[in-house]
């Protein structure tokens, strides 16, 4: 699917304009590949690496325009069970306009950076500095649900809290890795800004973006630190839950045992003490009684 957009009084809009500097390729059909491959000149493995999830951050300079394959966080879902992934986003620079391409369908142009845009060059630039702040915000949202499961493991013993956890430390993973291969990507992008054409302005634009990515990768660390070392913790708290609700079946199992072993040796068909009285019954009753008080205070002195 292909949109176009336009920059009017410094914002981007959709419109229907063939001579539009920016468009968007979404998922694009074989034809729409092809005519990126044939028309501009798109190379067929970097066409292929912006629409795969798994493909590295990356700089091309090709004869006729520069390539950026970066990462950015997937579109989040309920049948995804906690687990955040990064998908690409592939740019394709051509000096006076851009060409978008992605996998998914997602509205690239919201939120505080696009608010003033002044060419496809800042467009370029915010997109990736759109990317960090997503990053940024999914971060957060993964640190409250990993305070919400290490609650909850802390009142049960079910082993689909761990498994929670485990899949929250993988997408951190995933995503320090992103990070990471975005910033060298970002590297590069300012090693080439002369030949990209970066005013002064975008310049310090990038090294504005250089800084939060940076900071963007030392957050993910430390989360991704923090619920690792966690981990152990978590796991120990409910082997030592499962022990405490086997130490109380064990206590209740032997205190009921007790008495029974007391009414036991009275149920023999032998000739027994106490066979002859009328309150036989509840002098046994009362000995089984007394065993199992003997019994519990006993475990309450040994302190087991």
């Amino acid at each position: 699917m292909l949109r176009r957009y336009e920059i009017i009084n410094n914002k981007i809009e959709e419109t229907a304009n063939d001579k539009s500097p920016i468009m968007m390729f979404i998922n694009p059909d074989d034809k729409e590949k092809r005519q990126l491959i044939d028309q501009y000149g798109v190379d067929e493995h970097t066409l292929a690496s912006a629409l795969d999830p798994d493909e590295l951050a990356r700089l091309e300079c090709e004869p006729n325009h520069i390539a950026l394959v970066f990462k950015r966080p997937k579109n989040y879902s309920g049948k995804d069970q906690l687990l955040f992934k990064a998908s690409t986003l592939g740019i394709f620079f051509f000096g006076d306009f851009l060409i978008i391409v992605m996998g998914e369908d997602t509205n690239l142009f919201e939120g505080k950076p696009f608010v003033k845009v002044g060419s496809p060059r800042e467009v370029l630039l915010k997109l990736i500095y759109r990317s960090i702040f997503h990053f940024l915000e999914h971060l957060k949202v993964i640190n409250m649900i990993s305070d919400e499961v290490e609650q909850k493991i802390n009142r049960a013993m079910e082993n689909r809290f761990l498994i929670n956890l485990f899949t929250l430390q993988k997408s951190l993973v995933y995503y320090q890795n992103a990070i990471h291969a975005n910033g060298v990507l970002i590297e590069k992008i300012r090693h080439n800004s002369s030949r990209i054409g970066f005013t002064t302005e975008e310049i310090e634009l990038l090294e504005d973006i250089l800084i939060e990515n940076s900071q963007c990768y030392r957050q993910a660390e430390v989360y991704s630190n923090i619920l690792a070392s966690l981990m152990d913790a978590r796991a120990s708290i409910v082997s030592n839950n499962i022990n405490v609700l086997v130490k109380t079946l064990n206590i209740i199992t032997i205190a009921i045992m007790v008495p029974t072993l007391v009414v036991s040796a009275f149920s023999m068909n032998v000739r027994i003490p106490l066979s002859e009285l009328y309150s036989a019954f509840w002098i046994i009753l009362g000995m089984g009684g007394l065993a199992m008080v003997g019994f519990l205070l006993f475990w309450k002195l040994r302190k087991w």
